[in-house]
């Protein structure tokens, strides 16, 4: 499938725009903002965007509607039609949310039956009690998402629900040709479900992709023929920055062997799962690493793992933002995008993994492993690749049997020559590419 060779960017675009946190009513035609960022996001090696929330939402987005329309404090369908077609005039895919567990009670159905109660059409779209009274005194009960009442959860095994879903996704293939939806907390969604909408989908275009948010558990539950192609590797994402916070590179490699390593009892062998440092609901990597230096090592780690890596808009020149400081600090509006050295590492590292089939399809191996310093190899057919980092202020002597004399330093463009013996730069990451 196209998405395990790619380089994917998430923007959250009512932060990314500047639009205002509640719904105002006001058409303003913001979205088209992403046109004046296709330069940066093609020059980044960027092949597909994920966009969070674009439809009519309450306030951010998760608290849909209308799945029809979109929030037009982004503007209008024809406002992303356009921007739609411009990115895959670059070759860029497009990735929507899918929020289908819940709704916002300004959704027009849970509006009937606030007014129309027990006489509503739509009282079985979702989980209504009438003998009860809900957070907002509306005189009965309801269930909403994890206690969240202003995420009014839907009932996805009422056939007019899932239709109602289904038609809306059909819709948003014929409209903006879009190529996958990542299933906002796909672990709390209905299995059979999960399995309709991928017969959906498998129907309506090929390799249209199901990419679900897992937190926790068992993703063979979720990622399988079945249901969805990919989730999001959230059990990677604390120890990548821990490692490093913690100089202990044993935490992240002895995952990364737990989920793809060469044991038959690994986890996730050939699954392409999201990596990645940051999203719109933590911490910018930038904030939370304790020393700057291992940013771009952070992002080479990421990037040359099993998966399919995800950068998120702002974090590729370093921008910062706290979890603890509000939703609206780590979904910021900027005015342009910047270009540094962090920047054109990660570019560099796009290219590298687009390009090489070890890093898309390969095994994992650890082949070198101390708290400070680690070096594993990606292999697929004849392809070896050896990524290295050293996470300390120092050099590092690495000795190790690299089973052939010469690679390409795919990083610098530079040849290594192994008999030489190889010392690792502080601060440094290296991809070999080993000669045949």
């Amino acid at each position: 499938m196209w998405a395990y060779e790619s380089v994917f960017y998430q923007i959250y675009p009512l932060g990314f725009c500047g639009a205002p946190f509640e719904n105002d009513g006001v058409t303003v035609h913001r979205i088209r903002k992403v046109l004046d960022w296709i330069p940066h996001i093609k020059k980044l090696g960027v092949n597909a965007i994920y966009f969070s929330p674009v439809f009519e939402s309450d306030t951010h987005g998760y608290n849909t509607r209308d799945y029809g329309k979109i929030d037009c404090r982004l503007g209008t369908n024809a406002d992303f039609k356009e921007v739609c077609d411009a990115l895959h005039k670059e070759g860029i895919r497009i990735i929507l949310d899918g929020v289908f567990n819940h709704v916002g009670r300004g959704f027009f159905a849970f509006q009937d039956v606030l007014k129309n109660r027990t006489n509503s059409r739509y009282k079985d779209w979702f989980h209504i009690s009438f003998d009860g009274n809900s957070n907002y005194n509306d005189g009965l009960w309801y269930e909403g998402w994890e206690g969240n009442y202003d995420l009014v959860k839907l009932n996805l095994r009422n056939e007019e629900v899932i239709n109602h879903i289904f038609d809306n996704i059909r819709g948003w293939v014929n409209e903006f040709d879009i190529d996958g939806l990542r299933l906002d907390v796909a672990y709390c969604l209905d299995k059979d479900f999960l399995k309709r909408l991928r017969c959906l989908c498998n129907g309506i275009k090929p390799d249209f992709l199901l990419l679900g948010e897992l937190l926790h558990g068992d993703y063979n539950q979720f990622v399988n023929n079945d249901m969805l192609h990919s989730a999001t590797n959230y059990a990677c994402y604390k120890g990548l920055y821990s490692s490093f916070n913690c100089m202990n590179m044993f935490e992240i490699i002895h995952s990364l062997l737990q989920q793809f390593g060469p044991e038959d009892w690994t986890r996730y062998k050939g699954m392409h799962l999201l990596s990645f440092v940051d999203n719109h609901d933590v911490t910018r990597v930038a904030s939370i690493l304790n020393n700057s230096n291992h940013l771009p090592l952070i992002y080479t780690l990421a990037f040359t793992m099993p998966g399919i890596p995800c950068v998120y808009y702002g974090s590729e020149w370093g921008a910062k933002a706290r979890k603890e400081d509000g939703d609206p600090a780590l979904r910021a509006c900027f005015d342009a995008p910047l270009w540094n050295t962090l920047t054109d590492h990660i570019s560099r590292l796009a290219d590298i993994k687009k390009l090489n089939r070890a890093l898309n399809y390969g095994s994992f191996r650890s082949i070198l492993l101390t708290n400070h310093q680690c070096i594993f190899e990606r292999s697929f057919e004849n392809e070896r690749i050896l990524i290295a980092i050293n996470a300390g202020d120092y050099p590092y002597n690495a000795n190790f049997n690299a089973g052939q004399q010469f690679a390409d330093e795919l990083l610098t463009g530079s040849t290594m020559d192994f008999s030489q013996g190889t010392v690792l730069a502080p601060y440094t990451s290296y991809i070999w590419k080993m000669r045949e």
